[in-house]
């Protein structure tokens, strides 16, 4: 959405009620009825748009959009999927400012089993950890999505090549 498109689409409301899933699980952004195209020659001021609990707290203040908003939406979503729940609690921790290390078994569901293997375990804290980047207070902190999406792709390659 952000770099394969020219203008840019901003989606504004990534959420876990726009991601679907088709047949063969692969996830897919819908309802674009609240995207705009970002204009890089305008300050992007908008209304505010989108799911509370999902929205970039910069949006807040400024209301100007960028690609980082999305980028803090997603990182939301994420830990919803990792912790089966939304993860208003652990955005209130991490945003306290306080030192707390965060381990993967304090963020992942408790309803399913922690992983054995080093390789899983691995991986779900990489995905926790590009995860909890997304969420940095500073928009400028935050990872892009071409980003994210390279070390994802990284992880699975990786792992193809292991087998």
């Amino acid at each position: 959405m952000h770099h394969d498109c020219v203008p840019q689409i901003i989606h504004r409301d990534i959420s876990s009620k726009n991601i679907l899933l088709d047949s063969e699980l692969e996830d897919h952004v819908s309802d674009f009825g609240t995207a705009r195209f970002l204009n890089p020659e305008s300050s992007n001021w908008t209304t505010v748009a989108g799911t509370f609990g999902y929205l970039a707290p910069e949006l807040a203040y400024n209301m100007a959009v960028t690609e980082k908003c999305d980028v803090y939406s997603f990182g939301v979503l994420a830990l919803e999927v990792l912790m089966g729940k939304h993860p208003g609690e652990l955005i209130s921790c991490l945003n306290s400012g306080s030192d707390q290390s965060i381990h993967c078994k304090d963020v992942l569901d408790p309803r399913i089993v922690l992983p054995t293997s080093q390789e899983t375990a691995d991986k779900l804290a990489l995905a926790m950890d590009i995860a909890i980047s997304c969420l940095a207070l500073n928009p400028e902190s935050r990872p892009t999505m071409q980003s994210v999406a390279k070390q994802l792709e990284m992880q699975v390659h990786t792992d193809k090549s292991n087998t």
